[in-house]
């Protein structure tokens, strides 16, 4: 069994690649889209928009119930994109640890 200050100095370097990872994650931008493209949502990784493209031809306002939807699914598109990637980055970093079938990052 490893002594203790090797386990210690293990979480430690863990705790440090994990905060990196995060910062890395959160200066992403990701875009999400809806309607075959038509519009599209730009969020960073603390999920805070940055930016909103609209096909013009959207622009009619005897449909504004579906443009608004469509802003919601590419919110939601680019938001999902977001777990996504933090899950594949973790996935990557956990992959030397053994960890038992199941158990993820962070604990």
């Amino acid at each position: 069994m490893k002594d203790i200050s090797q386990i210690m100095k293990q979480a430690k370097a863990m705790q440090e690649k994990m905060n990196e990872l995060q910062e890395k994650v959160e200066k992403q931008e990701i875009e999400g889209s809806s309607g075959g493209g038509m519009v599209k949502v730009t969020l960073n990784g603390k999920h805070q928009a940055k930016k909103v493209e609209i096909d013009k031809s959207l622009l009619n306002e005897n449909e504004l119930d579906v443009l608004e939807d469509l802003i919601v699914a590419a919110i939601n598109d680019a938001s999902k994109k977001i777990a996504e990637n933090m899950n594949s980055e973790l996935g990557s970093m956990s992959g030397g640890l053994n960890l038992p079938p199941g158990m993820k990052l962070p604990f």
